[in-house]
């Protein structure tokens, strides 16, 4: 039970905190979790309970949360120069530096690159810089952007109008011009007899017959998630992206790799895109990009965009947009240190090394009678609960059972987050076999406590 008294940080919390995307019954129930410190993938409450963080905070504290390469980093960058935009042609040395290296890393040969404070203005501001490319090209009806149900691309008007998730509908959302596509998710959505390579067929044709219902003429871009995170951990039906990128190059839309969590190294590559092996025309990246230390987005433009989005910014003599702290010179220096660490410090490998024993404790956890699936990528993963695995039919909704096994989790002293009817799992790229040990036998106490209560 929460401790109520009036100066408890329970009390203080809920007295004064909007909460987002939080189960209100439950912090009415139990209070809220007021956090403290950390030291590797644990974090520490107020009243010195310990628990190891198997969402890496929200994604993104994927070196942990005391890395002291990362801290000096942000450190040393505030004694040198604490602050500064990127407007007027003015930007810090240490932006440069990471325009130069995303580039490097990147899937493309050359590009440009723009800051935003978070993936979702960065999905909000690639949709403008379209916009403004195709009004640029004299094709100013080109508005239209393609998604998926059951992405997530953010919170921001726009974002969240790409947002295929039935809570935009609160806020009176989407915005006219945001079409949702069929999820590309075999298990769930799969028809009764039809084979993997069919669905894809079948979600191919969905986005051709779309384009020529919608006309190409009016479609400015396709958006995607490798592998959709918020949307429960779902990869893509087998020779998803290869089906349908041959189908945007024909009506000429832009292909956007929305990687804010697949990118650097959460599914064993750099970036999704090179483990589903497909190169878009923009990457929007976020979260790991500084491992969790600074608020950061960018756009990642490849080639072809960059040249377009250029040449229609010089014909208006810039580009109108930005937003006060992008590339900001301690978040691109934290930037430029994460990279380093994942990229060079082991953690992409361990990342890979793991991924077996990951596998192979979802697997395992997958035979309960009430897990209709297990699924992920990398160190990205889930399990779907199910009240009966064969039909899969889920749970009555207000059990509230993914929410009630994440509280059991919590009791455990293990963080993880209720999707839907899933549970999923995305921790530190530092987390040892140990530890992810530890990880699944919490979480198999917790889903054998719900399902007793439940099934």
């Amino acid at each position: 039970m929460p401790d109520n008294s009036p100066n408890s940080w329970e009390a203080r919390a809920d007295r004064y905190n909007l909460y987002g995307f939080t189960d209100l019954p439950t912090v009415e129930a139990r209070g809220a979790v007021v956090v403290t410190h950390g030291k590797g993938p644990y974090i520490f409450d107020t009243a010195g309970r310990s628990y190891l963080d198997a969402n890496s905070g929200l994604w993104n504290m994927v070196a942990g949360f005391d890395h002291q390469g990362l801290i000096d980093a942000a450190k040393a960058q505030y004694d040198r120069f604490p602050g500064y935009h990127s407007f007027f042609g003015r930007l810090s040395d240490q932006t440069v530096m990471l325009s130069e290296k995303l580039i490097e890393v990147s899937p493309f040969d050359r590009g440009r690159v723009h800051y935003t404070n978070s993936g979702s203005e960065a999905n909000d501001t690639l949709v403008k810089a379209l916009w403004f490319m195709f009004r640029h090209e004299g094709q100013p009806e080109r508005r239209k952007i393609l998604t998926r149900i059951n992405a997530y691309h953010g919170v921001t008007a726009v974002s969240a109008s790409m947002t295929g998730k039935p809570y935009v509908g609160t806020f009176g959302l989407p915005l006219p011009g945001f079409i949702h596509l069929t999820c590309p998710h075999y298990w769930r959505f799969g028809e009764a007899g039809e084979t993997e390579a069919q669905f894809t067929a079948r979600l191919a044709r969905e986005l051709e017959d779309t384009i020529l219902r919608e006309g190409p003429e009016t479609i400015a871009g396709f958006f995607a998630e490798p592998v959709m995170g918020a949307g429960g951990v779902i990869p893509p039906s087998d020779g998803y992206f290869q089906a349908v990128q041959p189908i945007l190059r024909k009506y000429g839309i832009p292909f956007v790799a929305d990687e804010v969590i697949t990118g650097f190294g959460r599914t064993g590559e750099v970036w999704g895109c090179q483990t589903y092996d497909f190169t878009p025309d923009a990457i929007i990246s976020s979260k790991n990009i500084t491992a969790g230390l600074f608020p950061m987005g960018a756009i990642i433009l490849g080639p072809e965009l960059a040249d377009r989005i250029q040449a229609a910014s010089e014909a208006v003599e810039e580009f109108p947009h930005g937003f006060t702290a992008s590339g900001h010179p301690v978040g691109c220096a934290v930037a430029l240190k994460a990279i380093d660490v994942i990229l060079n410090e082991g953690l992409l490998e361990n990342v890979r090394a793991l991924t077996p024993q990951f596998e192979a404790g979802l697997a395992r956890l997958a035979q309960k009678p009430n897990i209709g699936e297990w699924r992920g990528k990398g160190l990205m993963g889930a399990l779907e609960a199910v009240a009966d695995k064969e039909t899969k039919r889920p749970f009555d909704g207000t059990l509230s059972v993914s929410e009630r096994i994440a509280n059991a989790c919590t009791d455990q002293g293990l963080i993880c987050r209720p999707l839907g009817q899933s549970i999923v799992l995305a921790p530190p790229f530092i987390i040892t076999p140990a530890q992810m040990d530890e990880m699944f036998d919490k979480l198999e106490k917790a889903l054998d406590k719900v399902f007793a209560e439940v099934a």
